[in-house]
Parts: structure tokens; sequence; C-alpha cells
């Protein structure tokens, strides 16, 4: 699968290839990537576990690749780039066409928007698959970053999450 292309950023889909770069050391997952890591790797909810299961995903099916972890690369105005966040979706779409994304961006790359970024590249790419007819993300509610990133990319708050402590967001496929 080709890397997602935004204004700022390039989304590169993490293969069993880079997925294993990345558990062995943030030094290895640059290595692959072209671009630097920094010493905050990994970010956020992109923990190990996170990769472990990504990783088990791929080697359950070498063919999903995409529909699991993306590496977001920004380039650096003084050249070269840095890895500043991981995002994707938690599996193939569901048997109704939903499909759930996550974000997790490096604390020193926060508050610049790239997450509304991600959140509306892999949401248009979502929309590139004919049965996709529902995004949904989950979040806590006292996390407004992350509410003010989705409410921007035109998510709505769909109800409280499975495990009752965080919140579902949702965003239908447009009518055309």
């Amino acid at each position: 699968m080709e890397p997602i292309r935004t204004e700022r950023l390039d989304l590169v889909p993490a293969s069993l290839d880079l997925l294993e770069a990345d558990l062995a050391s943030p030094a290895a997952l640059g290595r692959l990537l072209g671009a630097a890591v920094p010493a905050s790797w990994p970010p956020g909810e992109y923990d190990r576990a996170a990769m472990e299961f990504f990783r088990a995903r791929l080697l359950e099916d070498p063919k999903s690749v995409g529909w699991y972890g993306w590496y977001a690369i920004h380039a650096l105005e003084e050249g070269g780039a840095v890895v500043i966040g991981a995002a994707g979706y938690l599996g193939p779409p569901d048997s109704d066409g939903g499909v759930e994304l996550g974000y997790s961006i490096a604390p020193e790359f926060q508050a610049r928007a790239f997450a509304t970024e991600i959140v509306q590249a892999l949401t248009a790419h979502a929309w590139s698959f004919p049965g996709i007819q529902r995004v949904i993300a989950h979040t806590q509610p006292s996390n407004e970053a992350s509410v003010k990133v989705l409410e921007r990319c035109g998510f709505r708050l769909a109800g409280s999450a499975g495990d009752g402590k965080a919140v579902e967001y949702e965003r239908l496929r447009p009518a055309t």
C-alpha cells in the first residue's frame, strides 16, 4: 500500500518489517523510515501492546497492511524528516461497514494540528472504500484536545464506548 500524502505529512502504512523494527528500537524504526524518531517515542496509546497487536494481525493476514498502523512523518524545513506520531485503524471494516481509528502524537509535536491532519486523511482514505459507511473513534471525555480534533474533523458524539469510561465519536459517510 502506498503512503498517504497530506499538506505536511507522509502517512506510511505499518508493514510487518516496520513493526518489527519499531518493537526492536526507535533507532531501527528510524533507519527503515529514513526519519528521526523522537526520544519520547512511542507516543501516547501507541505503546508496545499496540505494536504487538498490529504485528499479530499482519502475521495472520499479510494482505491487511493499511488496516492497522500508520506512521506520520513530517519533513523538516531545515532538511530531513521526523516521525511525529502513529495512527491507524483497529482493523478492516466490520460487517456493518464501520472502521475505528486512533491516533497518538509525540508530545513535542502536539498542539500543531497534526492530529487533525491525520484524522482527516485517514477518514478520507476510509471513504475511498465503497463499503465503509461509518468511521468511529474513542476518547476520554476529559481529553479536550482529542475531542476538539474529532469535532473539527466532522465527528459527532455517538455515546459511551463499551467500557463505560470512554466516549465514542462517529462520522457517517457523506451522501453523494
